[in-house]
């Protein structure tokens, strides 16, 4: 792989500064603009260690990872809402807008399901395309909710996950444009169980978007 320059740094969110690596395309204009979340016991670091951000960039996307408020190097920072409620989709719209990458590949796993799924129901005009990996909150819409956002989705999750895999592959399953990747073998964190199925399934995935 083209050794890939990560650039650090941090963005006002309103009255917070939040964390953030990011990555470009090698040669020319992005393909796409993607932001990364993260789960509750991990951070921005983890999509540079597993190699995520820097194949998003060989790949032609410009990607971000963001440290959540509270987590890695964005402790500081203050949650907009209780953990587990959906967070106004405002949070997540002026991170796209200060980081100038809406309309953005949003991928979404566990705990930043509470940031992502809001913007995705209240703001799809600013997410180019899902990819929930077992998020939390979604069983906070109805299905009718989900059935009304037109955004090409992937729904990740690992077959050995059973409780948030499942839910959220219920919930999701309502979205009207949605794919559906099972990784056999893999729980909760299932990119980190099988990174190899995880980088080919995004990377398919992203290559067949308009």
């Amino acid at each position: 792989m083209v050794d890939i320059p990560i650039k650090e740094g941090k963005v006002k969110v309103g009255e917070q500064t939040l964390f953030f690596r990011e990555v470009s395309p090698p040669q020319g204009p992005p393909c796409h603009n993607v932001l990364l979340l993260h789960g509750i016991r991990f951070t921005s670091l983890d999509w540079q260690n597993l190699q995520t951000l820097q194949k998003l960039a060989a790949a032609g996307h410009r990607a971000v990872a963001i440290d959540l408020p509270g987590l890695g190097q964005s402790k500081d920072a203050k949650a907009p809402c209780p953990l587990g409620e959906p967070a106004p989709p405002e949070f997540l719209q002026e991170v796209l807008k200060s980081l100038n990458l809406a309309p953005a590949v949003v991928i979404s796993p566990s705990l930043s399901g509470m940031y992502s799924l809001s913007l995705l129901v209240n703001r799809p005009q600013d997410v180019a395309a899902y990819i929930p990996i077992a998020p939390i909150c979604t069983d906070k819409f109805s299905a009718d909710v989900y059935a009304g956002v037109q955004v090409p989705t992937l729904i990740v999750y690992g077959d050995k996950d059973e409780v948030l895999g499942e839910v959220s592959l219920r919930n999701l399953k309502n979205l009207p444009q949605h794919q559906v990747l099972c990784m056999e073998g893999a729980g909760h964190a299932c990119y980190l169980d099988d990174p190899e199925t995880w980088h080919k399934g995004l990377l398919e995935f992203l290559s067949n978007l308009k």
